[in-house]
């Protein structure tokens, strides 16, 4: 891969300092520009045209929202924000996610000394990701332009089979957030079973994102509580920095909220959501994995897949990360292959 040319936009002088220290030491990366405030950013973005820029939200002169309108308009690139664990943090975030912003890190997570080797490791990860797709989408666009369109891995079926489905279970992370208001809001109202959701985000965003998808959905949606009952039509997000699985009561089926297993890469972890979905609904569970990075989901989908249940796979050129739908892909796993776009047409399409 060519070097990732990033410019950091932040008014925190440490902040500049450490995210290029952190950066830099990648051999891939080179840091081509900083910036103190979102003015200067947009007029370095329109100058540079680096692939990668790192946005802070809050900052004098030109705050971060309007910079990445700005930067979205005359300079388009991947943008990803730097945020602030508050619940206004999220609310900016998940607006900036709208505007074009590909993913964000927490500014709060990103230089405890604790945690400075993880957070770093998620970085470069995320940032050589976001870069491959983009490498890989702009030269399908030329091969296209060239050659026509050619047709890519639709998955087994054309189709789901129209059944009683009692269950969805969904994973998605890296682009999740804009993901699922393409796809949420678009589920006709007369679903007839709980849909469960992961999404990799941390605590406060989940309950923003749940807001937000409620208010643009004919389905209700809400961040999941603990014990409370679980009731068709409903979509479930489980919160973050925690699991979600099921349990059974004497009256159905109640929402487990715990932060155990402690040992997942994730917190919330799509495979324990789904492996739990699973064993409460079985076969006729609908599992679903989205755009993110690595192949969480893979294990319960393997699991669905052993019972005889089915499964829809985000395709590679409409995915931000093409990672954990390729997981399923690869493992012969998915079902139904489809484009964003078309993933709430094949839900609906089964029901």
């Amino acid at each position: 891969m060519s070097k990732v040319n990033i410019l950091i936009v932040d008014d925190s002088a440490f902040m500049r300092k450490s995210l290029s220290i952190m950066l830099s030491s990648e051999p891939d990366f080179e840091i081509v520009g900083t910036a103190q405030n979102g003015l200067e950013g947009y007029e370095l973005a329109c100058k540079l045209k680096p692939d990668i820029v790192t946005l802070d939200i809050e900052m004098p002169v030109m705050d971060g929202l309007s910079a990445l309108k700005k930067i979205m308009k005359d300079a388009p690139t991947s943008v990803i924000m730097v945020s602030s664990l508050t619940t206004e943090g999220a609310d900016s975030t998940l607006k900036a996610l709208e505007l074009g912003a590909v993913d964000f890190i927490s500014k709060e997570m990103s230089f405890v000394s604790i945690n400075i080797k993880n957070i770093k490791e998620d970085l470069i990860k995320k940032i050589k990701a976001i870069h491959r797709q983009k490498v890989f989408k702009r030269t399908l666009t030329s091969l296209r332009s060239k050659q026509g369109a050619a047709p890519r891995q639709t998955g087994k079926l054309r189709s789901l089979p129209r059944q009683n489905y009692s269950a969805i279970a969904l994973g998605i992370s890296t682009g999740g957030p804009l993901s699922l208001q393409k796809v949420i809001p678009k589920l006709k109202a007369d679903i007839n079973c709980p849909i469960f959701i992961v999404q990799h985000m941390p605590p406060k965003f989940t309950k923003s994102l749940s807001d937000r998808l409620d208010s643009m959905s004919k389905l209700k949606v809400k961040e999941a509580e603990n014990n409370e009952l679980v009731k068709k039509g409903v979509v479930y997000i489980a919160p973050g920095g925690f699991h979600m699985t099921l349990n059974k009561s004497g009256s159905g089926i109640s929402i487990k909220i715990d932060e155990n297993p402690a040992s997942t890469l994730h917190r919330p972890s799509v495979n324990v959501m789904m492996n739990s979905v699973v064993s409460h609904y079985g076969k006729k569970t609908l599992g679903i994995i989205m755009t993110g990075m690595g192949k969480d989901g893979l294990e319960g989908i393997i699991k669905l897949k052993e019972l005889g249940g089915y499964t829809i796979a985000q395709d590679e050129e409409s995915c931000v990360v093409y990672g954990m739908p390729k997981a399923i892909v690869d493992a012969g796993m998915a079902d139904v292959v489809v484009s964003l776009e078309k993933i709430s047409e094949t839900i609906n399409g089964a029901m």
